[in-house]
């Protein structure tokens, strides 16, 4: 019987087809302080590893229907096997079972008759190394994270954009569809940062921003800060009307924030300029033209009076 898990204890999965091989691993198991789950055949242990995951598990070699080779390979091939060590235990030690073991996944190996301080050994090492790793792919990913978000908005930075908006360009090429592009920014920005102060200024960027991460629904949608006040939003997939549409939307929403700029020229209000393109990327052709052309299209909604969307068909 498989008693409840805790939550502060290592869990070892033990799998094997004799149920006396499966009380001595227990008794050894739960003497270091650990949980166990026990499932007596392969199909047992495929189940039983989906429902608890285990930290660790103690397979059999040599059981009928599955034997421990096939059911590793089974274990592993499952999304939340990731961090799971699987030792093998079995009275094989030719050297073929031995490569076979490797093969299939498995971290460790051990032959019987087991040499129990042995075992021990290599259950705290393996759990260890499967922690260790577990954290070590948090940092990194942690480390990525930083490297391509804005630390103020949160939003992607321009490194993130850039290999963005390179990748969607060269996807959008082979499938031939449209790829668009917004580039916005805050009207009389310095302005207000003169009359409330850069604290103020900041707090604005990160309600802009945290509008344009609204607006931007879709995961395959990118908003990213391309500098100081200015902000871009890749849509792939998206045709002239839609990226006209959610451009129109990002301005008035960041409207609706109302945020006071008494030294603005055009409203009492924080308000955007914002510059739209749209591209069936062919294929040999420079992202670096579109993005060109959208930054035209912002300068002309400037000159424009600000506060507006213009649209650049190139």
């Amino acid at each position: 019987m498989n008693a409840p898990i805790q939550d502060n204890q290592y869990l070892v999965l033990i799998v094997d087809d004799e149920q006396l091989n499966r009380m001595q691993l227990r008794l050894l198991v739960e003497k270091e302080g650990y949980q166990v789950v026990e499932a007596k055949n392969g199909r047992e242990a495929v189940i039983f590893f989906q429902q608890f995951h285990p930290n660790i598990v103690l397979m059999d070699a040599v059981m009928p229907d599955i034997d421990g080779f096939e059911c590793c390979t089974r274990l592993l091939s499952l999304d939340c096997h990731k961090y799971t060590p699987v030792l093998m235990i079995t009275g094989l030690n030719d050297q073929e079972s031995v490569d076979r073991a490797f093969a299939v996944g498995a971290m460790d190996y051990v032959t019987k008759p087991i040499h129990w301080p042995v075992l021990r050994q290599r259950i705290k090492r393996l759990i260890q190394q499967s922690q260790l790793q577990q954290k070590q792919e948090i940092l990194t990913q942690e480390l990525q994270k930083l490297a391509t978000i804005d630390g103020l908005t949160q939003v992607a930075n321009r490194r993130k954009f850039e290999e963005y908006f390179a990748q969607e360009w060269r996807r959008m090429v082979r499938e031939q569809t449209p790829l668009s592009l917004i580039f916005c920014d805050v009207d009389y920005f310095k302005l207000y940062n003169d009359t409330y102060g850069h604290r103020a200024g900041d707090r604005c960027l990160q309600q802009v921003a945290q509008v344009l991460q609204n607006s931007a629904k879709r995961s395959v949608d990118l908003v990213a800060r391309y500098g100081g006040e200015e902000f871009a939003v890749i849509l792939p997939n998206t045709d002239a009307e839609g990226a006209i549409q959610v451009a129109q939307n990002i301005c008035l929403a960041v409207t609706m924030l109302a945020i006071p700029h008494s030294t603005s020229q055009v409203s009492s209000h924080i308000t955007l300029s914002a510059g739209v393109a749209t591209i069936i990327p062919q294929p040999g052709s420079d992202f670096e033209d579109m993005i060109v052309a959208v930054d035209k299209a912002l300068y002309q909604a400037k000159s424009m009076g600000r506060d507006r969307v213009f649209y650049s068909n190139h």
